[in-house]
């Protein structure tokens, strides 16, 4: 496994593989990252990981400093999987001094995650936009847990003509439910226990909908009362929404919906959805 910190040394070692898979992460890597691991070297035969806590995306209200960090370990955990490639840039070196050019997608700064945290996606829109075109992937690999990001990704490419394939794998949980995040090691054990109350929410909307439910007000109340019954969970949004546009819903159609929500349990802030189809 080759653990690389440069832009050129990734291009030059990229040259030897044919086809690639990459996986982009910020570090701290659980059973969700891993998964991706494993899917990309079953689709492409070479995986490629970035480990970058990546500053711009996060708000002025966020602590860079404070996201969980441990590359010892994240590579002890990147090489029993057999990856090829580690790309663990400093952040002048994805920065340089000068920088100045971003990737905007308006839309995604006025809903959901995006009117949450402002200037988010700029950043996680150029972090991948720089990653992509470093690694130059066949295929790259994320979680349906951030879905916003996923769909924000997805124009991108688009957008931009970017060659590769994004491929959006199922949310890893835990036995109770809770969606894997390296975020949960905040958690406290009274949040710990308080937090599966998300998944069950969501879940209980899921099943209203399979039931015949199209109201999306109701399903979100129903939800609201969910979250209500465990008090430590204080949510920030409830979403019914186009799984493609992200505008809220009066009523689900044929395109289904994305059930998301964002909930705090003291000063760790969770995320979760799930998509009705």
């Amino acid at each position: 496994m080759q653990v690389l910190t440069t832009i050129d040394a990734v291009r030059t070692a990229r040259a030897k593989f044919d086809q690639i898979g990459l996986v982009p992460t910020m570090g701290y890597l659980h059973e969700g990252h891993l998964s991706l691991v494993r899917r990309a070297r079953e689709e492409c035969g070479a995986v490629a990981v970035s480990i970058f806590v990546n500053p711009t995306q996060f708000s002025p209200r966020e602590d860079f400093s404070r996201y969980p960090r441990d590359l010892e370990r994240d590579l002890r955990l990147l090489e029993a999987e057999g990856v090829d490639l580690v790309f663990t840039p400093a952040p002048g070196e994805m920065y340089p001094e000068g920088f100045g050019t971003y990737v905007v997608l308006p839309a995604a700064d006025e809903v959901l995650e995006g009117a949450a945290r402002p200037t988010h996606f700029r950043g996680v829109a150029t972090v991948v936009c720089k990653l992509l075109n470093i690694v130059q992937p066949t295929r790259a690999y994320f979680g349906q847990k951030d879905a916003q990001q996923t769909v924000v990704v997805r124009q991108m490419v688009r957008d931009l003509n970017i060659p590769t394939t994004i491929v959006v794998a199922s949310t890893v949980r835990e036995p109770d439910g809770l969606a894997m995040s390296s975020r949960n090691t905040y958690l406290t054990s009274e949040q710990r226990a308080a937090a599966p109350v998300i998944y069950r929410a969501l879940s209980a909307a899921a099943h209203s909908y399979q039931a015949g439910e199209r109201d999306a007000t109701r399903l979100r109340q129903q939800i609201a009362d969910l979250l209500a019954s465990e008090p430590l969970v204080k949510p920030e949004y409830i979403s019914l929404a186009d799984p493609m546009t992200l505008l809220e819903l009066d009523t689900i159609g044929a395109r289904g919906a994305l059930i998301s929500l964002a909930a705090r349990l003291g000063s760790v802030r969770l995320i979760d959805n799930l998509l009705l189809d």
